[in-house]
C-alpha cells in the first residue's frame, strides 16, 4: 500500500520529478514554469491518487501554483476522511 501523502512526501515527489532537492522546490513556482511537462504531471498524479488523492489532471491544470496543487490535495484529503466517518 502507498504512503499516504503528506507535505513532505508531495515535496519530495515534486523534486524526484524536477531533479532537484525537496529543500530546492519553490511551492509558489508554476508547474510549468518549473519545467513540469504533461507526462511528469500525469506521473505525479497516478503517484497522488494511488495513495488515495481524488483529484484530476484537469483539477491539477486549473491552478497555478505547486502551493495550490497541495491546497487542493489536502482539501480533498480531509474531504475523503469526513466522509469516511
Amino acid at each position: 500500500m502507498p504512503e499516504p501523502l503528506t507535505p513532505d512526501s508531495f515535496r519530495a515527489d515534486l523534486a524526484e520529478c524536477l531533479f532537484l532537492l525537496p529543500d530546492e522546490v519553490d511551492l509558489e513556482e508554476s508547474p510549468l514554469d518549473a519545467g513540469l511537462d504533461s507526462l511528469r504531471i500525469v506521473t505525479l498524479l497516478e503517484r497522488w491518487q494511488a495513495a488515495g488523492a481524488d483529484v484530476t489532471f484537469i483539477d491539477l491544470a486549473e491552478r497555478t501554483s505547486f502551493a495550490q496543487w497541495w491546497q487542493l490535495l489536502e482539501e480533498r484529503r480531509k474531504g475523503a476522511a469526513r466522509a469516511d466517518t
